[in-house]
């Protein structure tokens, strides 16, 4: 298949507990670079249809890039809501880079919960790894404390509890209309901006994965903490934040930046949390510099002309 005027092929790898991941695998398996797109929760793969336009056109058949759907998402199976967890999309993203033979200079890029999942990986005994990424791009992310800052504080909520309850054991008809209320109580804790952005989030579970699989998320994210990794990270890493971003404000991205060697923060004042939409080029050119570094050298100027 083709997008643009860059063929791709679409595969299908099995990880080890069975569950089927959709995968788009775009490039030559032994070019110099590869790039592999970790998207959100809630959201899939098509979520970096702009990112993988604009590197085509930059980089054409110098780079690979490789995106997927997690489990519980877009083409991918569904699977049971006890591997719901960031450790188990760690796992599923070692396979993918073990299947699909990753061996060129790799960039990890991970949005939201994509970004938890890159850093889960890092997380792993290096025996678990396949791959040393050398670029790490996280947009719009966090290495955990998600429940004590922005609309994640919901995640604290009592009200989560009874809709991770009802999400594993009512038929999902009856999850969500039980949305409805438990939206409206938790929204009624926080501001008119933060009320509208849950009511987006929820609609967006709704059309792009289950709510069972949304909701079945929310424990792990509640307890998701990847900080003590952050020291030990060695990959080239850019961190990009928005200012308007009610889901993982601006701090969580301060943090990374902090914490780990050499990152830089690029931070967009006036973008909220869909930085992949709100500011492609900027999530673009990081993803670009990354690679850059990565082969010492910028593409051909007939590339960047395509």
């Amino acid at each position: 298949m083709t997008t643009g005027s860059a063929p791709y092929t679409e595969r299908t790898v099995t990880v080890r507990d069975g569950v089927r991941l959709a995968v788009r695998d775009q490039g030559p398996v032994d070019a110099e670079a590869t790039v592999v797109l970790l998207h959100g929760l809630c959201l899939d793969q098509r979520s970096w249809e702009r990112q993988i336009h604009h590197l085509t056109r930059r980089w054409g058949a110098r780079i690979r890039i490789i995106s997927y759907d997690h489990r519980g998402h877009g083409e991918s199976d569904s699977a049971p809501t006890s591997t719901y967890v960031l450790e188990q999309l760690a796992a599923d993203l070692a396979d993918v880079l073990a299947v699909l033979d990753v061996t060129g200079r790799l960039t990890l890029v991970g949005h939201s919960m994509g970004g938890m999942v890159a850093l889960t990986y890092l997380g792993r005994p290096p025996a678990d790894l396949p791959v040393q990424p050398h670029g790490l791009v996280l947009v719009a992310t966090a290495a955990g404390r998600l429940a004590e800052r922005g609309l994640a504080r919901l995640l604290a909520s009592p009200a989560t509890d009874v809709l991770c309850k009802f999400a594993t054991r009512a038929p999902a008809r009856a999850v969500r209309l039980l949305t409805r209320p438990v939206r409206a109580a938790m929204a009624r804790q926080v501001g008119d901006h933060s009320r509208a952005a849950l009511a987006k989030l929820f609609d967006t579970a709704n059309s792009a994965a289950s709510l069972a699989t949304a909701v079945g998320f929310l424990p792990s994210l509640r307890s998701y903490d990847q900080y003590g990794v952050l020291g030990s990270i060695r990959a080239q890493a850019t961190i990009l934040s928005g200012g308007a971003d009610v889901l993982t404000p601006a701090s969580h991205a301060r943090d990374l930046a902090d914490k780990i060697p050499g990152a830089v923060h690029v931070h967009l004042p006036m973008a909220g949390h869909m930085l992949l939409h709100e500011a492609a080029r900027a999530v673009t050119d990081a993803i670009h510099n990354t690679i850059t570094t990565a082969l010492g050298a910028e593409p051909a100027p007939a590339a960047l002309a395509a």
